[in-house]
């Protein structure tokens, strides 16, 4: 029996329980979009794998090449620019070439940018350019990434593959934090290149932009094709959109907040020693499962428990953004370093609910899109990465204190998430 659009999708704010058949996925389509989001989610792992080899790596190499810290800071910084540059391109491009060409095309270009370091290395200005260039391209990642799933990932699956992304990018950080250091610094590069280049190739093979054998209805695709329709002006005009900029602007700055000041404030403010800083490491395995976790069971209340999209969406960015608030300001509390650490993991944890909440909601709000989309929330999210450094180092050298701090912090998840409550839509919009 054909569906009706109202069974296809639920109005904004209707709380009708979603039918749990009309979204059932034959078996081979189930296999094909497994695989898809395996690939998509090792290519996450690899983009954030890349990532971490140079603040190892810098140390090492600053001996051999008697950098001072200058030199260093430009060598470092030089990723933010080029990532920054390039969210809304990747999205635009994965639009009009197609999910396969645009991502297997970046992914090969960072990894030959990874792959090339060390023979770049022996000229800054060269060096340089080869981090600008591997932030360029691995910024094509996430809004391609999120036009694939939007057109290839039933809606009851979703939550669960963009749990399965994430995690598997701080899977990715965590292991190339544990193997660096354990390898000569131009074999950090050459390995992790070749794992990059090596999943190109596999991408190519295996992937087509075909959309996949079954019923388009399953799939819940646009009920309005504005493939080729929408204007720039509409993806910043519609409340809906900007309620998942707003909860991803602020996940970023608590999350960023822990990325970059985590070790110093263990160490200054607690007394942690070197060997104590390899719990920092713990957060982030807490993210990789809280994260997975979220979204087989917000698939599971979509499906099972008859929850409408939009209410499972509302939750787990509540959980995601009130959760790691409230245990954020525990963290600032505690003088105990066995409880910090234990607070903060649980905190980066309930972060992880964020994928099945308004990570989730692109597909559903902008399906033709979502690659755009995400791409303009990604590059507004990225502010919190630059102002964070400064406004932490700024508010405790004035008042000596880190609570304000984490206080901050804590206060831009709870406004994230009341906008996001109120405003956000599961509805298309684009």
């Amino acid at each position: 029996m054909k569906l009706t659009h109202q069974q296809q999708l639920p109005v904004e704010g209707d709380d009708t329980p979603r039918s749990h058949h009309c979204c059932k996925m034959s078996s081979p389509t189930k296999i094909s979009s497994s695989r898809i989001v395996a690939l998509c989610s090792m290519a996450n792992f690899i983009n954030a794998a890349d990532r971490v080899i140079m603040p190892i790596a810098v140390v090492p190499m600053s001996d051999d090449y008697h950098w001072n810290m200058g030199v260093q800071g430009w060598i470092l910084s030089a990723f933010a620019y080029g990532y920054i540059s390039s969210q809304v391109i990747g999205g635009k491009a994965a639009l009009r070439f197609g999910g396969r060409m645009t991502l297997g095309l970046a992914v090969a270009v960072w990894s030959l940018a990874t792959f090339l370091t060390p023979i770049f290395s022996t000229t800054v200005n060269a060096l340089i350019l080869s981090r600008v260039i591997l932030g360029f391209a691995e910024g094509f990642c996430l809004p391609t990434i999120f036009h694939i799933f939007a057109q290839h990932v039933p809606v009851e699956e979703r939550s669960r593959a963009f749990g399965y992304l994430v995690a598997l990018g701080s899977v990715g950080q965590t292991i190339a934090s544990l193997i660096c250091p354990h390898l000569s610094w131009p074999m950090m590069f050459y390995f992790f290149g070749c794992i990059g280049l090596i999943w190109s190739v596999v991408w190519i093979t295996m992937f087509r932009d075909e959309a996949p054998d079954v019923d388009p209805q399953l799939l819940l695709n646009p009920t309005l094709d504005t493939t080729n329709s929408v204007r720039w002006m509409s993806y910043v005009s519609h409340r809906g959109l900007w309620a998942i900029y707003a909860a991803h602007f602020a996940m970023n700055w608590s999350n960023y907040i822990v990325l970059s000041w985590l070790p110093t404030y263990l160490q200054r403010h607690l007394g942690a020693n070197a060997k104590d800083i390899s719990f920092t490491a713990l957060p982030y395995v807490m993210n990789s499962l809280l994260g997975v976790a979220a979204g087989h069971y917000a698939d599971s209340l979509i499906s099972k428990k008859q929850w409408t999209v939009l209410s499972v969406r509302r939750l787990m960015t509540s959980i995601g953004l009130i959760g790691p608030s409230l245990f954020l300001l525990c963290f600032s509390y505690v003088d105990s370093l066995a409880l910090a650490v234990c607070f903060v993991s649980i905190s980066l944890g309930l972060c992880g609910c964020n994928s099945s909440g308004h990570m989730s909601n692109h597909p559903d709000v902008a399906p033709n899109h979502a690659g755009i989309t995400f791409a303009i929330s990604n590059t507004l999210a990225t502010i919190p990465g630059l102002a964070c450094g400064p406004v932490t180092a700024l508010i405790v050298d004035y008042t000596g204190y880190w609570y304000p701090v984490f206080a901050l912090a804590s206060a831009v998840n709870i406004g994230g998430a009341l906008i996001y409550f109120s405003q956000s839509s599961a509805s298309q919009i684009l």
